[in-house]
């Protein structure tokens, strides 16, 4: 459905992510990976949905200007918890941290994306509640060691292992946390004016 209403424009997704790469395709749409180094780094000031609102703007606006037969789209998620954002933990010692500070609790987990054009710009968001059982030592360790989750933010991934025996519950989008709020995004590709 959407295919036809792009034919002849180049849909660039810039993130890394093998989640989102994956999600994106489900819209049926061709589209290309072009990623730019950004350094994820933002004001103390900002909270929850600000935060990734202002690194997936920062990643859009890395690219400069567009060419009129571009739409490029843009992504930031984070784990809100105890009112600090957990990001990508660094190594096992933070992975574990960060798991151990989810566990038996409810988080927020947050993603902005950025639709950019010549002519247009737009940032949504998307909040889903995660609700996580206790866990032990031996089942955090045992993530950590066999799923190494260094590229995720808050150090674990919905659709692993973990999400399995881990998760009782969500409140909101379950694409959202695994990185892309496609519902959101195909509402707004659909509705945007080319």
């Amino acid at each position: 459905m959407l295919a036809e209403k792009f034919e002849g424009f180049e849909i660039i997704l810039a993130s890394k992510s093998p989640r989102r790469q994956e999600l994106f395709k489900t819209l049926g749409l061709d589209f290309k990976v072009m990623t730019k180094d950004v350094p994820e780094v933002y004001p103390d000031s900002l909270s929850k949905q600000e935060i990734t609102s202002y690194l997936s703007e920062l990643k859009s606006n890395a690219f400069g200007g567009l060419q009129d037969h571009q739409i490029l789209i843009t992504a930031d998620t984070i784990v809100w918890q105890n009112n600090k954002a957990l990001e990508k933990p660094a190594n096992e010692k933070e992975a574990y941290y960060m798991l151990n500070s989810l566990q038996g609790r409810t988080h927020e987990v947050i993603t902005s994306f950025c639709i950019r054009t010549t002519a247009y710009r737009a940032t949504i968001n998307d909040t889903t509640l995660v609700h996580f059982n206790e866990l032990s030592s031996e089942e955090m360790e045992f993530y950590i060691k066999n799923y190494k989750p260094f590229d995720k933010a808050g150090a674990y991934g919905i659709q692993e292992w973990i999400g399995f025996i881990g998760i009782h519950k969500i409140e909101g989008s379950y694409f959202n946390v695994v990185g892309l709020p496609v519902h959101k995004l195909y509402k707004e590709l659909k509705n945007l004016k080319l």
